[in-house]
C-alpha cells in the first residue's frame, strides 16, 4: 500500500508532519501574500483599533447578532463573481484564514470573524481590505 500524501499542516509547520494543523499568529499571515498586509495576532480588535479599520473599508458593516463583518460583493456576472472567489480562496488557504460566504450568480455575500478568536480581528479586516482590491481589479478588467 502507498504511503499517504503529507498532510496539508505538514507544510505550514516547516515540513515536520504530526504538529498542530493550526499555525502561532506569527505564522504565515496576508503579510507574505501583499507588501500592504501586516502580520495579524488573534486578539480581538477593540473599539478604538477597529473604528479607524472598517471606516478604510467601505460598504463593510458590522453584524448584529455576533463579532463580524458582512459585505455583498456584486460583479458583472457569475464569471467574474467566480473570478473574485478564486483569488480570495487563494489568498485565504496560503494565510489559513478563511471567509464565510455565499454565492448566488453575480453576488457574493462575505461575513468575516476570527473564529480561533472569538470575534473580529486584523486578520479579518485585512482579508477584507485584499477583498476590495480584488473586486476593484475585476471591475477594471
Amino acid at each position: 500500500m502507498p504511503a499517504p500524501p503529507p498532510r496539508l499542516d505538514a507544510y505550514r509547520n516547516g515540513g515536520k508532519a504530526g504538529q498542530a494543523g493550526r499555525h502561532s499568529p506569527s505564522a504565515t499571515s496576508f503579510s507574505t501574500i501583499e507588501p500592504n498586509m501586516s502580520p495579524a495576532p488573534l486578539v480581538p480588535l477593540t473599539i478604538e483599533e477597529r473604528a479607524p479599520l472598517l471606516a478604510g473599508l467601505p460598504g463593510w458593516r458590522t453584524v448584529d447578532d455576533r463579532d463580524a463583518i458582512h459585505k455583498r460583493f456584486t460583479f458583472a456576472d457569475f464569471n467574474a463573481a467566480f473570478a473574485f472567489m478564486t483569488r480570495v480562496a487563494l489568498a485565504a488557504e496560503k494565510a489559513d484564514h478563511h471567509p464565510e460566504w455565499f454565492n448566488v450568480y453575480n453576488r457574493v455575500d462575505v461575513t468575516l470573524s476570527t473564529h480561533d478568536a472569538n470575534g473580529l480581528t486584523r486578520r479579518d479586516t485585512d482579508l477584507a481590505a485584499f477583498m476590495e482590491r480584488a473586486a476593484a481589479s475585476l471591475a477594471k478588467a
